[in-house]
């Protein structure tokens, strides 16, 4: 971690906003919690509100706070002696508890709506928040298939990291922006008396949570975009193992040692090469989001 704090340029303010946006994340989990308890009757699975209530609070928890500590993951100094590998593991695991709470919340939804007859997908959070599930999931196999398994070559890891990079990034913002459609939706449904335009203590309560989620997705954001706070490339520049033990990004070498009589010299230059092109697609990932 020291040796990481040397190496990361403004380790200092790195570390503010980290901890302000790990801070910021945390009470807004909190407080969805404390909206659904203090103002909405709780949690439950019974077809009731309070199954609807595991929606936000899922959400938030999920797709909101644990998907931006995945985004960030890379771009912590005190990982960077960790094998790459590891820290792909870590990435694709926390974006895989994301999706899972997202799925979860999204069938409370149905499952309340079909018990009340309330119609379902009509919307246009209810349209955009299931086209960034769909697109998440979509963003997380992808993620899987072609950069965490040995088995995709390496320049098309390179050609579509962009890409999942760009995509991932905006998934995240969408997510956020969908959540403040869902919240602010929710308060105009349920506030008669007195009604949301009256502001009473929940609508200013829940005002505040989605000022949270702004502030939050903001730091994030601002993290990952920050070029001189990734993964240092003297890191990357190590070959890592994947599952098998075969060395990422040295199908070259592994071709050439098939043959009995192949020129060593022929198979340190394309070893070499295989290696700087695989330092390239590391760097290029720093800001990897599934």
């Amino acid at each position: 971690a020291v040796l990481g704090a040397r190496k990361m340029e403004d380790y200092g303010r790195f570390l503010a906003l980290l901890g302000s946006a790990l801070l910021v994340g945390f009470v807004s989990v909190v407080f969805s919690l404390v909206w659904v308890f203090h103002y909405r009757e709780g949690l439950s699975w019974d077809g009731s509100p309070r199954e609807f209530n595991w929606h936000p609070v899922l959400i938030i928890t999920g797709f909101v706070f644990i998907q931006g500590i995945a985004i960030i993951v890379y771009r912590l100094p005190w990982t960077w002696k960790c094998s790459k590998l590891l820290m792909k593991f870590i990435h694709a695991g926390l974006n895989t508890i994301a999706m899972i709470l997202a799925i979860v919340s999204m069938v409370a939804v149905f499952e309340f709506h079909n018990a009340r007859n309330i119609p379902n997908m009509y919307s246009l959070h209810s349209w955009i928040g299931l086209t960034a599930v769909i697109f998440y999931s979509l963003q997380l196999i992808l993620g899987f298939a072609v950069f965490l398994l040995p088995f995709a070559p390496v320049p098309l890891r390179a050609a579509l990291m962009p890409i999942h990079v760009y995509s991932g990034l905006t998934i995240f913002a969408t997510v956020i922006a969908t959540a403040l459609m869902g919240i602010t939706e929710k308060l105009i449904f349920s506030l008669k008396n007195p009604a949301y335009s009256a502001s009473p203590p929940e609508a200013t309560f829940v005002n505040c949570l989605g000022l949270l989620l702004v502030i939050f997705g903001a730091l994030i954001l601002w993290m990952a975009s920050r070029s001189h706070w990734k993964r240092p490339p003297e890191e990357n520049a190590k070959v890592l193992r994947p599952i098998g033990g075969t060395p990422e990004g040295t199908e070259a070498e592994s071709t050439m040692t098939d043959g009995s009589n192949a020129d060593k010299s022929d198979l340190r230059i394309n070893s070499e090469a295989a290696r700087k092109q695989n330092l390239k697609l590391d760097e290029a990932g720093q800001r990897s989001t599934m």
